[in-house]
């Protein structure tokens, strides 16, 4: 069985209870991009052990102005490239390297992004994530027939004001689903 032409674009992917890879296990993955070369998605709900103003620290970007919130932490948003960094904002600014997806959200993979935001002059709703999630051509849609994910609208409020460890229910609870309901056990007549 093969999903119809769906493009995933600015949704979210809720990893199932059962989900086999450890690095998803309730996650909530923000699509960026899906075509028919494969998808590109950013994990949402997973803290590392690093704030923002570490990681600032570390790539020597002194904080001209305090920031908003300086133990905001970075998420792990993948494993793919899990050292490249990218900033999923609203405003899409004039930065050297951005993707504008739909709903009016970027992603920024350039270094002067997180140089306005130590300057504060970067956007006001971001988050900040090392690595990424990546599925070849045809991959995400297998695994959408095998029900390793839901999936549903992404909105701001879940992307970027919700606490991180509540996104996995909430995203399932936008689309009527108690993942606490689900199992991974097919019934076998």
């Amino acid at each position: 069985m093969t999903l119809p032409n769906t493009n995933f674009t600015h949704c979210c992917l809720i990893a199932m209870p059962d989900m086999e890879d450890s690095r998803f296990s309730e996650t909530v993955t923000y699509i960026v991009k899906h075509d028919d070369d494969g998808a590109v998605g950013l994990v949402i709900n997973k803290p590392l052990e690093l704030s923002l103003s570490k990681l600032l620290e570390e790539i020597r970007l002194p904080m001209l102005r305090p920031l908003a919130d300086p133990e905001m932490p970075v998420l792990f948003g993948g494993p793919v490239s899990s050292e490249a960094g990218f900033v999923l904002h609203k405003e899409k600014g004039e930065w050297n390297s951005s993707l504008v997806i739909e709903g009016g959200l970027c992603v920024t993979s350039s270094r002067d992004i997180l140089d306005a935001i130590s300057q504060g002059k970067g956007p006001r709703d971001y988050l900040v994530v090392l690595g990424y999630a990546g599925w070849s051509a045809g991959q995400l849609e297998k695994e959408m027939v095998d029900n390793a994910w839901l999936i549903c609208p992404a909105d701001e409020q879940l992307l970027f004001e919700m606490p991180f460890e509540h996104r996995w229910q909430a995203a399932a609870q936008k689309i009527g689903v108690d993942l606490r309901l689900l199992t991974g056990q097919v019934g076998h007549a």
